[in-house]
């Protein structure tokens, strides 16, 4: 990762994160998406699956592929396009699946969740010791409500391939929390369980903060009086202590190494400068550099204008 001074770098959204080959891909695919022809197909399938086929055994790297290429492709015909025309490719099988989960997150429904099931189960056929196609049978198995003991069956067959997988923790975070089958208690539970177990620069390491984060949320979307106080919820204990742990290890170079870690330290960013502890929010924000994220930068408004907005008042306009 470019550890490069938020002065020189100008604020933008980049899903692929560090990720300099998959943010070649996705620009590739600009303009390639728009034609549909059968030779533009061709290529870009190509240049997919070379690029999903490195660094075998990366289950982590090859999530953080997999989950922006669904939600780039989402409504594309290319992902179903390589699906047929390569059955037998997990790869293939996996993106269409994903890119189906992704696009019913947008529209709040699943169109053929029997059919996603079965495509990742034929994925989990092809290559037993990959993840992936249970980390999407987990979201498909949030998006149609089931019962605790089927989600936590999938989760735990996640955890079996992939033991700190990102994506099977902050699922299951959400899926335990009051807004879909769960209470705050067990929220609680989940998180204090992970943290007793977990190594520090683990790439799960994020779901403890993102529990408050999203607490906070919850209380800043109630209004009234409760929303202006919302900063309180960063000088209770869990939340303190929660940012105490990442504020003095995140930042460090070379500490955290998953794909992911960009999107983690904005994440710290973001706690940071809500809790007003500035000087520590600095440091993260030089090693983000411009590389912004929707999620949590959206809820006040633009990511973007959010995210530079936030960097000038901790930085003092430097």
């Amino acid at each position: 990762m470019a550890f490069l001074s938020s002065r020189r770098k100008r604020a933008r959204l980049a899903p692929e994160l560090d990720d300099q080959e998959l943010g070649r891909l996705l620009k590739t695919l600009v303009a390639t998406t728009r034609t549909g022809t059968i030779a533009t197909t061709d290529l870009c399938v190509a240049q997919m699956s070379r690029l999903l086929e490195q660094d075998p055994g990366d289950w982590d790297r090859r999530a953080h592929r997999m989950d922006v290429l669904a939600k780039y492709l989402a409504g594309s015909h290319l992902p179903r396009a390589w699906a047929t025309r390569e059955p037998s490719s997990a790869n293939a099988l996996v993106l269409h699946a994903w890119t189906q989960v992704a696009q019913a997150r947008t529209q709040g429904h699943l169109e053929d969740p029997r059919g996603v099931g079965s495509t990742c189960l034929r994925a989990a056929e092809l290559l037993p010791e990959d993840p992936t196609p249970w980390v999407v049978l987990l979201e498909v198995a949030r998006l149609e409500r089931r019962d605790q003991s089927q989600v936590f069956g999938v989760w735990n067959e996640v955890l079996a391939r992939d033991r700190w997988s990102r994506e099977a923790y902050l699922s299951m975070l959400a899926y335990l929390s009051p807004e879909e089958a769960g209470s705050r208690i067990q929220v609680l539970e989940f998180v204090d369980t992970l943290r007793a177990r977990m190594p520090a620069n683990a790439p799960c390491v994020a779901t403890e903060l993102t529990a408050q984060v999203l607490q906070y949320h919850a209380i800043l979307d109630r209004g009234g009086f409760e929303a202006l106080v919302a900063r309180n919820h960063w000088s209770q204990a869990m939340a303190t202590q929660a940012l105490d742990r990442a504020a003095q290890t995140w930042s460090r170079p070379g500490f955290l190494r998953h794909a992911k870690t960009l999107a983690d330290i904005n994440l710290l960013a973001y706690a940071l400068t809500a809790a007003d502890r500035r000087a520590e929010a600095r440091a993260a924000f030089e090693v983000i550099g411009g590389i912004v994220t929707a999620w949590p930068w959206q809820t006040g408004g633009d990511p973007v204008s959010e995210f530079e907005q936030t960097r000038q008042r901790t930085t003092g306009g430097v």
